[in-house]
């Protein structure tokens, strides 16, 4: 009888600096709340209704809840800079839903100060994650999920050249309170190393620019 393929689990996942391409993540810490404060309140960011991104006088909260999901080994956050433009905080992403069996994490609750949108600091930031998590961390999957009316938020995963894996229906609720639906999306290990190209040769020609 052929034996069943299983994989080892991932390490723990510790709070690491990943620093390139004009970004950098750094873990992150209460001190960072009156600067993501800065950073929703550049294009009042809480009035999206597809994210989830923390009211005036809500960011320290935000923090917390993150380093609780962190203590707890399913999240670990950053807070993003933009080491181009003097070292400024411009938003925050991080990996969640950590599942170390099946080595698989997702990366999500993103979002930056509108000055930062449309810049390099976005595919930056995806690089440096999918690189540690499928070189370093050995990841098989890496996933994503987005509001079904966060239409932006799809274009860009799909731009990462993550495959649309469908819908969860009924799946969540919004900051208004309204439900939504989910749209799910995932890179494979397998699939990486042309992803990895493609976001080297964005950044390089938007620094050519």
């Amino acid at each position: 009888m052929p034996t069943l393929d299983r994989p080892t689990a991932l390490p723990r996942l510790d709070p690491i600096t990943l620093e390139g391409h004009g970004a950098r993540l750094a873990p992150l810490a209460p001190e960072h709340a009156p600067a993501l404060e800065r950073c929703a309140a550049d294009g009042e960011l809480w009035q999206l209704r597809v994210t989830s991104v923390p009211g005036p006088g809500k960011a320290a909260e935000y923090i917390d809840r993150a380093l609780v999901g962190a203590a707890e080994g399913h999240m670990l956050p950053f807070v993003v800079i933009d080491t181009l433009h003097g070292d400024a905080v411009v938003g925050t992403t991080r990996y969640h839903d950590i599942l170390p069996a099946v080595r698989r994490v997702e990366i999500g609750y993103t979002w930056y100060a509108r000055s930062a949108q449309r810049s390099h600091v976005n595919t930056a930031a995806k690089l440096l994650l999918l690189t540690h998590a499928f070189d370093t961390l050995g990841c098989r999957c890496v996933g994503w999920r987005t509001d079904n009316f966060n239409y932006a938020s799809q274009r860009a995963i799909e731009r990462l050249g993550a495959r649309r894996d469908g819908v969860l229906r009924n799946h969540a609720t919004r900051p208004d309170g309204t439900v939504r639906d989910t749209v799910m999306y995932s890179l494979l290990a397998g699939e990486w190393p042309g992803v990895r190209d493609q976001l080297t040769w964005r950044l390089a020609q938007a620094e050519a620019q």
